[in-house]
């Protein structure tokens, strides 16, 4: 990665999208997906159900590794960005990333749709993810064209 990228507020998150996929037998890089939070950060998931309920889960980073990595190795993840919504000011950042996720391959079709929501803070000249909210597309809630 250029000083570039690594300025961009953008820059955490895309490279969290490269770390995190990959085939079942790839064992991800932890540490490294780790490094790119502030130790304090919290990943949350919000489903809303065909009832119309919401379920909620929350993770540390590392709660997140510990959990991702089973659900990984059953048959390989990847997710790529779609489209991109990014607004900061100063040392402040938010992301609205929309997103795919697939299974089996790479080129396989979509299992998955949905937003991250991500909150970045620079400290000492790089952005770090302070936190992320990610909401999966389901019937009851598509996502607004907007985001696409």
């Amino acid at each position: 990665m250029t000083f570039s990228e690594k300025a961009a507020p953008e820059w955490p998150l895309l490279r969290l999208y490269e770390l995190i996929s990959g085939p079942g037998d790839h064992e991800r890089p932890w540490e490294e997906i780790s490094s790119l939070f502030l130790p304090e950060a919290r990943i949350r998931m919000e489903v809303a159900d065909e009832d119309g309920s919401v379920r909620s889960f929350d993770w540390s980073a590392d709660e997140f590794a510990r959990d991702a990595t089973e659900h990984y190795r059953r048959a390989g993840f990847w997710e790529r960005e779609i489209a991109r919504r990014t607004d900061f000011f100063g040392n402040i950042a938010h992301v609205f990333s929309t997103y795919e996720s697939r299974v089996g391959k790479p080129d396989g079709p979509p299992v998955a749709r949905g937003i991250n929501s991500v909150q970045l803070l620079r400290r000492e000249g790089t952005w770090r993810i302070a936190g992320i909210v990610f909401h999966i597309e389901k019937p009851a809630t598509p996502i607004p064209d907007e985001y696409l």
